[in-house]
This record gives structure tokens, C-alpha cells and sequence, in this order.
């Protein structure tokens, strides 16, 4: 379901598990109460992963660091990476998606032509296999199902993500792939590979996320 990435004194980082609920639901532990009920501790969520995706996932430890770490969310303070699987050929292999989002029929969301208050997922992509073609993704807001909405405007649905018309696959190939932060004067930066699914442990994808090991330090396209 889990592995401790990092035990802090004011957070803990994870690395879920694909097809792990966040909450509990079905008479099945979410993740966060897995891990509280592991720890015999009370933790806080500062952000969420969807069920499909794996990889990183910060909890505080108490109420005052849940409220530091949602302030840094709420001010872009944290920076993300995400890394994905896609079949097909994107409309642009690199560049922003931006756009509004809205709620959509069956728990989907849509990207908007409006620009009011935009989802932004800057991203790279290199082509591994066949066919397949793997991404680096860069949020730069925090909107629900914002990085599968942005593949499928791109034509290119996550192999695996069946609600937003991606390929059947053994699961959603998302993963919260690194994350930093400066905590308390404190520079804190996490890594994280996935390791579920045949498709992300192939030679060249791994490969291929071996240049992308250090996503901070790339030149990020910039959204027009």
C-alpha cells in the first residue's frame, strides 16, 4: 500500500502504491488511515494523490505544519513533478496545457477554452517504445485531475486511466515523481522512481527518466 520515504519531525513522505484509495471507502483503510493506524499517530493531509496515481504523498504531523505546508501549496511554494505513460502521438510534444476546468459527466473534468483562473501543466515528452511515449509533467496549480485532463486534451489519455479513455493497461501509469520544498529554512527534496507496472520499468523508459532525474534543473517551457 505504502513505503516510508521520510519520517520527519514536523511530516512523513510516502511513496503510495497504484489503486490505493487516499480515503477510506468499501469498508477498506484509505492510505492515510493505514498509515496512522501503522504509526499510532494522528496525521494531517496537506494534498492529495488520485486513486490510480502513485508516488509521493506528504502528511503533517500536527495542525500547525498542515497549515505551513497549505499555505506553501496554496502559494505554488511546493514544486511537483509528475511522470506518465501515453499511447498515441500528443497534438505538441512539449509545451503548457492552460486552461479553466470544469466538472464533466461520470466524475470527469474538462479543460475550458477560458483562461479565468487556469489549470497550468508545463511538460516535456520522449518517445520509449513504439508507440508509447513517456512525460514529465510540471503543475503549476493544484486542480482536480488536472494532469489527466491535460494528456487527454492532448489526445494522448494515460495508458491505464479508463475514465479519461486511455488504453486497458494492469494500472494507471501516473506517479508523483519528485518533490521540494524549503521547510523551516530547511531545503528538503525528494525522489522517487516508480517501480509498478511493466511499462515503467522497461529498459528505455527507465532509461529516459534517468536525464530527467534532477527536474529542477531543466529549461521549463514557458505557457504562452
Amino acid at each position: 500500500m505504502y513505503r516510508i520515504v521520510a519520517d520527519e519531525a514536523d511530516f512523513i513522505v510516502i511513496d503510495k502504491s497504484a489503486g490505493v484509495h487516499f480515503h477510506s471507502q468499501d469498508g477498506q483503510a484509505g492510505v492515510m488511515a493505514q498509515l496512522e493506524a501503522d504509526l499510532g499517530v494522528k496525521l494531517f493531509s496537506v494534498h492529495r494523490l488520485d486513486t490510480l496515481t502513485s508516488g509521493l504523498l506528504l502528511f503533517a504531523k500536527h495542525a500547525a505544519a498542515a497549515a505551513t505546508f497549505t499555505q506553501m501549496f496554496a502559494a505554488h511554494q511546493i514544486q511537483k513533478y509528475y511522470v506518465a505513460l501515453a499511447t498515441g502521438k500528443p497534438k505538441k510534444k512539449q509545451g503548457a496545457v492552460v486552461g479553466d476546468m470544469a466538472k464533466a459527466r461520470r466524475s470527469m473534468h474538462k479543460l475550458l477554452r477560458s483562461k479565468d483562473n487556469p489549470a497550468i501543466t508545463q511538460f516535456f515528452s520522449q518517445s520509449v517504445d513504439p508507440g508509447l511515449r513517456l512525460y514529465l509533467l510540471k503543475p503549476l496549480t493544484g486542480k482536480t485531475h488536472q494532469i489527466r485532463v491535460a494528456l487527454a486534451s492532448l489526445g494522448v489519455p494515460i495508458l491505464g486511466d479508463a475514465l479519461y479513455g486511455g488504453e486497458p493497461a494492469q494500472r494507471g501509469y501516473l506517479h508523483a515523481y519528485s518533490v521540494n520544498f524549503v521547510y523551516n529554512n530547511q531545503q528538503f527534496e525528494y525522489f522517487c522512481q516508480p517501480t509498478q507496472g511493466e511499462s515503467f520499468t522497461t529498459d528505455n523508459t527507465v532509461k529516459q527518466l534517468q536525464t530527467w532525474a534532477n527536474p529542477e534543473k531543466l529549461a521549463w517551457p514557458k505557457q504562452k
